[in-house]
């Protein structure tokens, strides 16, 4: 393999000098990202790694920006999830030199890569929305609210779980998600009838009924699936987002919608709940035109809720910096409709700049959570 192309290096200047650091990033979209000092050499996607190839690449890639850029790393740094490809090379790499090893969860690093691209270095409240990621409670997160200061984060709020029929399935089959809020309504009874076309529907309806193989997450991805199922969007998606993109599409084709009245909750514990918008779209029976205003009105009503949220937290806490990330904001839709909602609120919004908002982000994140932690930035 070639040496890899300086200008396919993306080169992130940090709000502080630290330990050289190795970050392995995480399962899709895997990028790895080298620092020295004041600088984070982030590498281009290399895959995803559930391919040989992509984890040959990937060994290859950390040994080329070794020798490309003089770097012997000090600190290796990882995602959570033990079964990642990149988990077990960052341990492999570090217990080969004896060197210390800090594992990362998913969402704090995407909240970190973007305050890296802003330089900050206070307190903020992170706003992560994706498909998913290892949470501290070793569930799959994915629409979280959280404090960060540094190597330290609490989670302070999330979505309303939903159940994922079949695992790993759920995700790659929206009409799966539709029939986790059919069952959540209690009328898990109408999902074979409802998905007659899918073998697997009357298998499904009996795990939601008797919540075997059924773990639950709070994705905003898993919600969007669960949008695009009930609305018979995307039942089944070929690649990643599929479902989500469509719904986007449909909404910037029908143009803005006011929020659905009532269409979220947020409980006492900080849970934000869309039950009753994806309970209106259960309902829905409108053709082709109707769908694409429910879309529209389905990114509305999310916008609303999530800005409300985000308020109610920012006065709670005390902070005035919103950092957004995670994969859901490659949505304008989304993150334009988020942004309008706050504009006259007292908050400063950070987004994704050079760097994307998704997966691929998530080394940068990796190594400044390292670099912030060796060097005792952190709040505890």
């Amino acid at each position: 393999m070639a040496d890899i192309d300086t200008a396919a290096i993306t080169i992130v200047d940090l709000p502080v000098s630290g330990p050289p650091v190795l970050a392995c990033g995480a399962w899709l979209k895997n990028t790895v990202c080298l620092t020295r000092e004041r600088q984070a050499y982030l590498s281009p996607v290399i895959g995803d790694l559930s391919s040989a190839e992509a984890r040959e690449t990937l060994d290859a890639v950390v040994v080329q920006m070794c020798r490309q850029f003089k770097i012997e790393p000090a600190i290796t740094a990882h995602d959570l999830h033990p079964d990642f490809y990149s988990t077990a090379f960052a341990r492999s790499f570090a217990a080969q030199r004896c060197l210390p090893v800090i594992a990362v969860q998913h969402h704090h690093a995407h909240i970190a890569a973007v305050c890296v691209e802003h330089q900050i270095t206070e307190p903020v409240l992170g706003l992560a929305l994706d498909g998913v990621g290892m949470g501290s409670d070793m569930s799959a997160w994915g629409g979280e609210l959280l404090y960060v200061d540094g190597a330290a984060f609490q989670r302070i709020g999330h979505l309303a779980p939903l159940a994922l029929p079949g695992g790993d399935r759920a995700a790659q089959e929206p009409w799966r998600m539709a029939a986790a809020v059919l069952a959540r309504t209690g009328r898990s009874n109408e999902v074979e009838q409802r998905f007659s076309k899918q073998p697997a529907a009357p298998a499904v309806a009996a795990m939601l009924q008797m919540d075997v193989n059924c773990p639950r997450t709070s994705s905003m991805g898993r919600l969007f699936d669960a949008a695009a199922g009930l609305l018979g969007v995307n039942l089944i998606q070929s690649h990643e987002a599929q479902a989500a993109v469509a719904l986007q599409q449909l909404a910037e084709q029908n143009g803005p919608e006011d929020a659905l009245e009532n269409g979220y909750q947020i409980t006492g514990d900080n849970t934000l709940d869309f039950l009753p918008l994806l309970s209106d779209l259960m309902n829905n029976q409108a053709g082709t035109e109707g769908i694409a205003k429910a879309a529209a009105q389905f990114h509305a009503t999310l916008c609303a809720g999530l800005a409300e949220w985000v308020r109610q937290a920012a006065q709670q806490y005390g902070i005035t910096r919103l950092v957004t990330g995670g994969g859901c904001f490659h949505n304008r839709v989304l993150l334009q409709g988020l942004i309008n909602r706050l504009e006259d609120s007292e908050l400063s919004i950070f987004t994704a700049r050079n760097v994307p908002p998704d997966d691929s982000a998530i080394a940068l994140g990796q190594a400044w959570v390292a670099i912030q932690k060796k060097k005792g930035l952190s709040i505890q």
